[in-house]
């Protein structure tokens, strides 16, 4: 299902074309005037962030008439580089591929033991960061449309019954009927067609760990994605250009996919009360006498140096940085006396919802294929194991070549918590998370892993991951918590002791959701925003 395409909806993705073509920062509808719009001093409400909370906020507060400056820290990516496309290929990877780096630092770390996957890169503002914080590492997007350009796109739901116990005070009823439908309409969730599955070769490498799956009497279940599953027909049968049958993924998608500036920004640029600045760092928020926040914010150019630093007001602030930005701000105001009655539960609850990533060597006979989609499309649903929970995407490895290798990212119940500190040398937030935390991970994806390896006299691969690892615990694409629901926030995201200041992402859920969460941000996001429109002084 893919959201209706309005007018409004049209003339927010042709503001964000002209932008792109004429090499704004700032995009709005009067961005298809000749000449940039100046920046704003104030704006009755500020986003900070354009990922999927923050998308969310910014639709609704430009439909409800609030004119709001959604500021992204990274690019807008809409431009083809000299090779004619946006983002670079997974195998082939540039400047493009990540955040001011020398060097890629993808999950993958060697094949066959051997230094192949990575490349050396000159810095840019690149479309993904690994934030590294020692015993753990965070991917996350960088660029209008946050994390949504740079995941595997798999779009689930978590089991009704685990929501409740992470959410408690949250209506799931609600959650279910309404918030959870309406989010993946907007996004643009579909399935794969079942009978189109079962015959490419695009998903060999599925429907054989399917099959070892089956054999330890394990059950597998198709996971929806907000890559277009019609387009990539297309794709396969030569038609369309391809994108994740070209090995497209972890460094940006060139068609297809369902990132949230080709749905919800779009539609919020399109009511015309919507401005989005890139290029944008807050660095500072601090309460106006006078009512509402000051921001301060630090503007950048492409090679990273910073060319201006101004202040912007506002009188409600949204917070949609993600679980990293958003409790590193909130941690500095409050540790820096700018916002001092922000309480102990802001930079606590913070988990990585139990991911871990494995791989098994197969029998010759069970190929997998040298083409492989990038979209994964099957799981293996072992949740409802009370002794060992764990739901592990069948992940492809999109290498041009048969290589009998199958991946997964595994998501488990990890009861372990980090938190963050404010480190003022730094100026900055680091997490506290020790390797020990995660032992119950990597234990639970090992009996479930274990169990298929004796099923089907299969082994483990020690060469993907580094120092002879058979499992991968020291990053995560999901980080969650920091400003959790309930704790740092009421029950709708308004900040405790601080009345138009918001959160609006990853941060409030705490550190665990059994599946990939950005679905249920974004229905997260939708029900907080409609009691806040709807009770909040505006």
């Amino acid at each position: 299902m893919t959201p209706n395409l309005t007018r409004r909806h049209v003339l927010g993705l042709g503001a964000l074309q002209t932008a792109a073509a004429l090499g704004f920062t700032r995009i709005g509808l009067q961005s298809a005037a000749a000449a940039e719009p100046a920046a704003a001093t104030y704006a009755p409400a500020i986003v900070v962030g354009s990922g999927y909370g923050s998308a969310v906020a910014a639709l609704r507060l430009g439909q409800a008439g609030v004119r709001t400056v959604v500021l992204e820290m990274g690019r807008l990516w809409d431009t083809a580089g000299a090779d004619g496309k946006v983002f670079p290929s997974t195998s082939a990877p540039d400047q493009r591929s990540m955040w001011f780096r020398n060097r890629t630092e993808a999950p993958l770390a060697q094949f066959l033991w051997l230094d192949v996957v990575n490349r050396n890169i000159s810095p840019y503002p690149g479309v993904l960061d690994r934030v590294n914080y020692g015993d753990m590492s965070v991917y996350v997007g960088r660029g209008v449309g946050g994390g949504s350009l740079v995941n595997g796109g798999m779009a689930p739901t978590p089991k009704r019954s685990y929501f409740t116990e992470i959410l408690p005070r949250v209506d799931a009823d609600e959650m279910y009927g309404t918030y959870y439908p309406r989010a993946r309409a907007m996004l643009g969730v579909n399935d794969i067609d079942p009978a189109w599955f079962e015959s490419t070769q695009w998903y060999r490498f599925a429907r054989i760990s399917r099959k070892h799956a089956q054999n330890t009497g394990l059950k597998t279940t198709f996971v929806p994605n907000v890559y277009d599953f019609e387009y990539m027909k297309r794709e396969a049968a030569g038609t369309a250009t391809k994108s994740a049958l070209a090995g497209e993924v972890i460094y940006g998608n060139n068609h297809g996919k369902k990132s949230v500036d080709k749905t919800y920004l779009a539609a919020a640029l399109g009511t015309g009360n919507v401005t989005i600045e890139t290029m944008q760092r807050v660095v500072g928020v601090r309460q106006d006498p006078a009512g509402g926040y000051v921001l301060t914010v630090q503007t950048s150019d492409l090679t990273g140096r910073v060319t201006q630093v101004r202040e912007l007001g506002c009188r409600q602030l949204f917070l949609g940085a993600g679980s990293l930005g958003t409790t590193e701000i909130l941690l500095r105001a409050r540790e820096r006396g700018t916002l001092p009655a922000l309480n102990d539960k802001v930079g606590l609850g913070w988990g990585h919802n139990g991911n871990v990533m494995t791989a098994r060597a197969n029998h010759l006979w069970d190929t997998v294929g040298a083409n492989q989609s990038t979209m994964p499309a099957l799981g293996i649903d072992d949740w409802d194991n009370a002794s060992n929970p764990v739901f592990a995407e069948i992940a492809p490895l999109p290498m041009g070549f048969e290589h009998w290798i199958s991946m997964y990212l595994a998501i488990t119940k990890n009861p372990e918590r980090g938190h963050f500190t404010y480190d003022a040398a730094s100026d900055s937030a680091k997490l506290q998370w020790t390797r020990d935390q995660n032992t119950p991970s990597v234990q639970a994806a090992k009996r479930l892993f274990d169990r298929i390896n004796r099923a089907n006299f299969t082994i483990y691969r020690y060469d993907l991951f580094g120092d002879n690892k058979n499992f991968a615990d020291n990053f995560t694409y999901h980080p969650l918590g920091g400003c959790v629901l309930g704790d740092a926030t009421d029950d709708y995201g308004r900040v405790k002791g601080y009345q138009g200041l918001y959160v609006t992402d990853s941060s409030l859920i705490p550190g665990s959701l059994g599946v990939n969460p950005f679905v249920t941000v974004t229905a997260l996001a939708e029900r907080n925003m409609a009691r806040v429109l709807a009770e909040d002084p505006r």
